[in-house]
């Protein structure tokens, strides 16, 4: 059978029996419809080692708009949609390539950015500054909602899609944690600091809307919608955090996820193990955790300490 005849009905299965979203769904339509129309569609079993040997070379070779390679990590999606669809193709007994076959181009070490305790509470505090750079005497809802967005993001380590799209009735402010369901559908339970916890008391405080969303936008052209205003999305939490960044004056590029970095390196450099680290994070492997150890480790930051120029230092 060809593979063409074969893909929706993974795709299909990736939705409905893996509970993968929408969005995953397309990205593996791409990723697989690049394979079969550069393979010319082939038939099931003609799906070989040497086939995908070739086309890997014409991955590595290939070049966007701007001349520029495919970066490493997007061959790898691929490659990733490739072995789901021959594993899924295993299932069902269609004889294709064995999708142990394929191993994973290696990946460079991943560069995390995130924020020094200066920068963080720079950027922490921004959202109460005047146009002066003065603290404000009277806080608007916009800027109860920027601080409490703030809060939230390095007191749990959401994902802005997370953050998004929270309601009011998860978040119950009596207690300090509260379920989120992340990548994947998985469920797990993040924790509000006692800024944080304060903070969305005083936004939600000064709400007047009947919106069910906890964080929405207060300009308006939002006026007279269904359930009073919109919920904000992952794009305007993106906004909001580079603002602020600019208000803080912080030169690198600060995201959404650059407060997630910082609240997983913040608890390993405060002696948080990486398997609790894990859990707080959402992560499925611990792989995706350890991108952080390279800049968190401890132990060897008080090697450095204790044995290095000692010589230096007796002169």
């Amino acid at each position: 059978m060809k593979l063409s005849a074969l893909l929706s009905q993974f795709l299909d299965y990736l939705e409905i029996e893996k509970n993968r979203s929408l969005r995953t769904r397309e990205n593996y339509r791409f990723y697989l419809e690049r394979f079969i129309g550069w393979a010319k569609d082939p038939e099931a079993g003609k799906v070989d080692g040497e086939l995908v040997r070739e086309y890997r070379l014409w991955l590595n070779r290939l070049t966007d708009g701007k001349g520029e390679p495919l970066k490493k990590n997007t061959q790898n999606y691929h490659l990733i949609a490739l072995r789901s669809f021959l594993k899924y193709l295993a299932r069902r007994d269609i004889k294709a390539l064995s999708p142990e076959k394929i191993e994973l181009g290696r990946m460079p070490m991943r560069q995390v950015e995130f924020l020094d305790a200066a920068e963080l509470e720079r950027l922490l505090d921004s959202p109460l500054k005047d146009p002066r750079g003065l603290t404000a005497k009277k806080l608007s809802p916009v800027m109860l909602r920027d601080k409490a967005i703030l809060e939230l993001l390095f007191s749990t380590g959401l994902r802005v899609s997370e953050l998004a799209g929270l309601k009011r009735e998860q978040v119950n402010l009596e207690r300090d944690e509260f379920s989120v369901r992340g990548k994947g559908a998985k469920l797990r339970v993040v924790f509000l600091s006692h800024q944080a916890k304060y903070w969305l008391k005083q936004y939600l405080g000064k709400r007047g809307d009947i919106s069910p969303m906890l964080f929405v936008a207060h300009d308006r052209a939002q006026k007279g919608r269904e359930g009073g205003v919109a919920g904000l999305t992952p794009r305007s939490v993106q906004r909001v955090v580079e603002r602020y960044a600019r208000v803080a004056g912080i030169a690198k590029k600060i995201t959404p996820h650059t407060l997630r970095h910082t609240f997983a390196t913040d608890l390993l450099m405060n002696g948080a193990d990486i398997r609790s680290v894990q859990a707080l994070l959402g992560h499925s492997s611990i792989t995706t955790t350890q991108v952080y150890t390279h800049v968190t480790n401890q132990h060897l930051r008080e090697i450095h300490e204790a044995f290095h120029a000692k010589r230096r230092e007796t002169r």
